[in-house]
């Protein structure tokens, strides 16, 4: 079985709640979402780089092992359009690994829940223009209730899990707000589950905003755990 996948490399994890990990990153072509602050556009083409196989993955991947290594992450573009590849790669060679996912496939997530270990869920805003490629997901609602779903799948096959938004200087703090409490309501033993708030790079677009990740912050910790990390790869200038 083969896929295609845009890069294979290894870094340092700077988002989410393994922070500061080692990862090997295997970069999955394709998207069925189209984000305004996408920060690797090119992986949206389906043919982004090159097909190989999953005997060949793990090869690219093994080469990359250092003593630091913690895990794998799969990453893209949205790794759940490669969901059987994903599933024969981890039931063959049993890496720990990273789902980093829009939570738009429930479906297909199903296919490989019980072969990760974690999970980060990219929940989109309205003002990201997140247009799905597909006919069912027209609005953001629609696709909110869907990244639900996906939540929910998570945390029930306990999978340590957390969802991450991206928030702009022009983000509403009351859009957040609601994003929580519904997440709080509608996600079982949402006790479990942290939120992470990325401020959207570069940086230096915060400098006069600065408070409103403080009230972002609060507002949604009134429903959930709450963490603010921003991308800490692109400050240390590492892919």
């Amino acid at each position: 079985m083969k896929t295609h996948i845009g890069e294979v490399f290894s870094s340092i994890q700077g988002e989410g709640m393994l922070l500061g990990r080692r990862q090997v990153f295997i970069r999955f072509s394709g998207c069925n979402l189209n984000c305004n602050y996408c920060d690797t556009p090119q992986s949206r083409d389906p043919l982004y780089g090159n097909e190989i196989s999953t005997d060949e993955l793990f090869q690219r991947v093994k080469k990359l092992i250092t003593p630091d290594f913690h895990s794998i992450s799969l990453t893209g573009g949205e790794p759940l359009l490669h969901a059987d590849f994903i599933k024969n790669f981890l039931r063959k060679y049993s890496f720990d690994a990273l789902l980093e996912t829009n939570g738009a496939l429930p479906h297909e997530l199903d296919k490989i829940v019980n072969l990760i270990k974690y999970a980060s869920v990219d929940i989109k805003l309205p003002e990201h223009h997140a247009v799905p490629a597909v006919d069912d997901l027209t609005r953001w609602t629609d696709l909110f209730k869907i990244e639900l779903q996906s939540i929910n799948l998570l945390i029930e096959e306990g999978i340590n899990s957390y969802c991450k938004i991206i928030v702009l200087p022009s983000t509403k703090v009351n859009t957040v707000s609601f994003i929580a409490s519904k997440i709080a309501d509608e996600v079982n033993d949402a006790s479990k589950l942290s939120m992470v708030i990325q401020p959207v790079s570069p940086l230096q677009s915060w400098e006069e905003h600065g408070n409103k990740l403080f009230e972002i912050s609060e507002k949604a910790g009134e429903y959930l755990d709450v963490l603010t990390i921003p991308q800490i790869h692109k400050l240390l200038n590492i892919r």
